[in-house]
């Protein structure tokens, strides 16, 4: 009986996302590689594969030594999870927004504090003022 495993990696790659599509059957392992511009939602993923698999041009088959293993659905399941996880949020240029609104909420915070304790000592001269002229009898 045949045998066949096929696995899609995407990944970035300056400037482009890629797709790798692993084919391995009968020991014998076929690659495609497939560039995308934006970074694709896994639904696109899903559809490119449904309607370009049979167009794709596979490298021509060389040997691989298969792994033969089963691997629990809920482990596999926690490792995709642990992998999406350690490659954070969005892509690159969401990254570097969320780095730029981070550095602005910094500044902003020094900013306040600034006015806040400016204000506060101009309250404080004014007081120490009022008392001076109390004290000479103003």
């Amino acid at each position: 009986m045949d045998k066949v495993s096929v696995a899609f990696f995407v990944f970035f790659e300056e400037p482009f996302w890629i797709g790798i599509l692993e084919r391995i059957s009968d020991g014998k392992l076929s690659v495609c590689k497939v560039t995308f511009g934006a970074e694709p939602k896994d639904c696109e993923v899903y559809e490119f594969l449904l309607k370009n698999y049979d167009k794709l041009r596979l490298s021509p088959a060389v040997d691989a030594a298969v792994k033969e293993s089963m691997k629990n659905p809920k482990r596999i399941q926690r490792e995709v999870h642990r992998q999406i996880q350690n490659a954070g949020i969005g892509t690159k240029s969401q990254q570097a927004l969320k780095l730029q609104h981070e550095q602005q909420k910094q500044e902003r915070k020094v900013f306040a504090r600034e006015v806040k304790d400016a204000e506060k000592q101009h309250r404080f001269e004014r007081k120490q003022q009022k008392k001076k002229e109390k004290h000479r009898g103003r």
